[in-house]
């Protein structure tokens, strides 16, 4: 196997290229003990809160946040299975970010928030993948993923579909079939085992909080502000195998909606340290 010159490694990573994940800020925990008291002064349960900043840690690109967010949301856990649980639902928002972040940060950010856990956590945790494609389940997976489409963008869902085509054929296909059909749509009997079920609220707040955080992408903020909202217009918040969630009714408000911006723009703030979001800041090279 050929190797890498040192020239050539130091140009990986250097420091204008923002190789590393970003570190938890001093601010950061104040932060989310701040969204958690507030949480909990509007009704808004663990899930939903837990689940917008884990998003926006995630977007932010900070396993080290990612581990002061645990130990705040675990702090007054009554006993093992609550902790187990909270990481559970953790590493399931953190796949499902993959959608709107891409591959790499959920790959580094959940191996690094894995190695933070403690011993007894990590033998804990389910080693059962539950999305595996087989030809007894691909239509199962692709139908989820219509639904899905349709409670979101309905009755633009069509037209949407469309005008991905239009950018290239297989666009919309992927999106719909190996997005929203096989991560962000839930197989059955997701979720009532381990507690790490992100049903259709929290899944809408995992976009909005996603796609805020990483700037850039306002009209998809849209789209999924109104994607919450229509969970509880055609009822699909209660549909077979969905937990409630806490306060996700006042989310899909005006004020709600303010409030989930506002939260994922403070964690935003103190994870950047004032610098913004960290997704794709740019790059300024030392003058040679």
């Amino acid at each position: 196997m050929s190797k890498l010159s040192p020239s050539l490694k130091a140009l990986i990573n250097a420091p204008f290229a923002r190789p590393n994940t970003l570190p938890a800020s001093p601010r950061i925990r104040s932060v989310y003990e701040g969204l958690r008291i507030e949480a909990t002064s509007k009704k808004v349960g663990v899930p939903a809160w837990l689940t917008l900043s884990t998003a926006a840690t995630m977007t932010m690109n900070s396993p080290d946040g990612l581990t002061e967010l645990y130990n705040l949301a675990t702090a007054d856990s009554k006993d093992k299975k609550q902790s187990v649980e909270t990481a559970e639902l953790m590493r399931e928002i953190g796949l499902k970010c993959i959608g709107f972040n891409g591959v790499p940060r959920t790959i580094n950010c959940l191996g690094a928030f894995r190695s933070n856990l403690p011993n007894e956590i990590i033998s804990s945790l389910s080693k059962k993948p539950t999305r595996v494609a087989s030809t007894n389940n691909i239509k199962d997976i692709i139908n989820r993923g219509q639904s899905l489409w349709s409670s979101i963008y309905r009755p633009f869902d069509s037209k949407l579909f469309s005008k991905l085509a239009d950018s290239h054929p297989d666009l919309p296909v992927f999106i719909l079939n190996h997005e929203y059909g096989a991560l962000f749509a839930d197989p059955p009997g997701l979720g009532h085992e381990t507690g790490a079920k992100v049903g259709r609220v929290l899944t809408s707040i995992v976009a909005v909080a996603c796609l805020r955080a990483q700037t850039g992408v306002g009209p998809q903020v849209v789209s999924h502000v109104f994607g919450l909202r229509k969970a509880y217009e055609d009822d699909s918040f209660k549909a077979s195998g969905e937990f409630p969630v806490e306060g996700g009714e006042w989310l899909a408000t005006d004020e709600g909606n303010v409030w989930l911006l506002d939260a994922v723009d403070r964690i935003v703030e103190a994870l950047g340290e004032g610098r913004g979001s960290s997704f794709a800041p740019g790059m300024e090279r030392a003058k040679l």
